[in-house]
């Protein structure tokens, strides 16, 4: 019923907090899916854990900047959250808290989605245990790989294929 890689996207959330390797999973799968739609309910999701990754790292623009995105799209995609197993008005309460908090300069917290479905609940758990975290843990605040992962990846793909569409672009305006 729920894909691989959103169950993975919740056990790197709720387990070992890597809010950059549940951007990095979900994004995948946007790509391969809907690719050209940046309302999709998995770019919701996809902010959502970026504005926790600023949010713990302190980066209160960028957590707030996200957090509002995330809640706009999700806002927008209300009627599917049940299929995400979310109750809608449960987890449009939590993002406008995530934001209040955000913006009242409360420190960082690990939170849990308010996932309604026990089955879904079940399975995110035994991810959990095959990633060798558990669920609900608080965040590795002294691990500088998840903290910090930003600055530990290659991005010599991506400064590549900026620099190919830019080029493309050029040539289309005739430069």
């Amino acid at each position: 019923m729920y894909d691989q890689a959103y169950i993975d996207f919740l056990a790197h959330f709720h387990g070992t907090r890597d809010y950059f390797e549940c951007h990095e999973i979900l994004e995948e799968k946007w790509k391969q899916s809907i690719p050209l739609d940046r309302q999709s309910i998995l770019v919701g999701f996809i902010q959502l854990a970026v504005s926790m990754y600023h949010y713990r790292r302190c980066n209160k623009e960028g957590a707030k900047r996200t957090a509002h995105k995330a809640h706009n799209i999700l806002r927008k995609h209300k009627a599917e959250l049940p299929l995400y197993g979310f109750n809608k008005q449960q987890m449009l309460s939590f993002i406008r808290t995530l934001i209040d908090h955000i913006e009242n300069d409360a420190p960082y917290e690990s939170v849990n989605l308010p996932i309604k479905d026990q089955r879904l609940l079940d399975i995110v758990h035994a991810r959990c245990s095959q990633l060798h975290c558990t669920y609900g843990d608080a965040s590795p605040m002294n691990n500088p790989a998840i903290i910090d992962r930003h600055m530990w990846r290659d991005r010599s793909d991506v400064i590549a294929e900026r620099k190919r569409q830019l080029q493309i672009r050029l040539a289309q305006r005739g430069y």
